[in-house]
């Protein structure tokens, strides 16, 4: 049998939480490798915590200046030479459909035996990334190694709500991130595709702790059961407010933007109903987008929504902001502002939409002058590389 094959169906036939174990047992009866540890990046996309399958686990690894981080940034294979120089460590991107999901390192006698199988071993990396996603249902192992921290009981209502933090397709490519990671509030996205459209909401619930994550769990909820109905963004909007309203008669509401995107031709259609921003880099400009304020979501019975309609140019960039990151004040009192974050979606031009929002957030921490933010934070980005074809 081809040790590829018989990888994949190692895997695939493996107890949800032996995942580790399966891909160790086949990776060295079959490719040669002495070692084998699977890292999952952290919920503050800053570490790469080891699945703890090994009777004396490793220490976590950053997730941006180790050789792990650099396979995980790059979503590259990167050849670590270790100080035996006959042996070397293969770093393999794990990652589903553009979801980082962390990297897989396995230790290999040489250089030569490494090169000449990576092929076949970064795609034993790519079923591994698959099967974790599918595990996930049924164990808590993977969940519980992501974690570098307590987590509050918002934070982990807020991240069961979420899709994913990355995804692509050939018509675009989309990476997000909340802040603070372990303890989140009311900010949240989600993100749906199809062959011809890709829709996404950017929303900022009220309030704080459990009742602001009870907020946007019902808000995205609402608008998730719209949408499968398939209903256009404004009777989405429209069901969605009288959801909230139903529930909480105007005292609470839901902040959010709504964004449909024809990936045929890059036509926008956009719902502000709230205090999210969005902001587009086209070359080495950026501009706000300017949309027509309409009222928040369960603000008040029967309210009726109107998009906006924006065309995209490929190599367009647009990043979606919560109020957590341009109404960011510094110690002395300086709001971040449209000029501070206009530099800073500049200064990260070159980088992966997947990279962005942890890059924006890292320069707003460095504004903010402490690691913690006080409010919610959530960037979300999205590259328009040009339109495609429904298939």
């Amino acid at each position: 049998m081809n040790r590829f094959v018989a990888a994949e169906r190692a895997l695939r036939s493996a107890a949800p939480h032996r995942l580790v174990d399966a891909v160790s047992e086949v990776l060295c009866d079959g490719y040669g490798a002495q070692s084998v540890q699977l890292y999952l990046a952290d919920y503050g996309l800053a570490t790469l915590q080891p699945v703890r399958a090994a009777a004396d686990p490793p220490e976590p690894l950053s997730a941006h200046g180790s050789p792990a981080g650099r396979a995980f940034g790059s979503q590259q294979p990167f050849l670590e030479r270790l100080r035996d120089e006959r042996q070397v460590r293969l770093h393999l991107p794990v990652t589903v459909r553009g979801d980082r999901l962390g990297v897989l390192s396995l230790t290999m006698p040489g250089a030569d035996q490494a090169e000449e199988c990576l092929d076949e071993l970064a795609d034993v990396a790519q079923v591994l990334g698959h099967e974790v996603v599918i595990a996930d249902r049924d164990t808590d192992v993977y969940l519980r190694a992501r974690r570098a921290d307590r987590m509050t009981l918002a934070a982990e209502m807020q991240w069961q709500l979420l899709p994913g933090r990355s995804c692509t397709g050939p018509e675009y490519s989309l990476g997000a991130q909340l802040e603070p990671a372990y303890a989140i509030f009311g900010d949240n996205f989600d993100w749906s595709a199809t062959a011809d459209r890709l829709m996404l909401y950017i929303t900022n619930g009220m309030g704080e702790g459990t009742e602001a994550a009870l907020l946007t769990n019902l808000g995205i909820n609402a608008l998730r059961n719209a949408r499968r109905a398939g209903l256009s963004i404004e009777d989405q909007a429209a069901l969605a407010d009288q959801a909230l309203y139903a529930h909480y008669r105007g005292d609470a509401y839901l902040s959010v933007l709504l964004i449909d995107l024809d990936l045929r031709t890059g036509q926008l259609r956009v719902i502000d109903a709230g205090s999210p921003q969005m902001l587009r880099l086209r070359g080495r400009t950026v501009t706000p987008v300017d949309l027509e304020a309409q009222l928040p979501l369960g603000m008040f019975e029967e309210t009726d929504y109107v998009p906006h309609e924006i065309e995209l140019l490929p190599g367009d960039r647009i990043l979606f902001v919560s109020d957590g990151v341009y109404a960011v004040v510094a110690p002395g009192g300086e709001r971040y502002g449209e000029r501070a974050l206009a530099r800073a979606i500049v200064s990260t031009s070159l980088l992966p939409a997947a990279e962005v929002p942890r890059a924006l957030l890292r320069e707003l921490a460095g504004h903010r002058g402490t690691p913690v933010p006080d409010d919610d934070a959530l960037v979300v980005c999205l590259d328009w590389i040009g339109p495609g074809e429904a298939t």
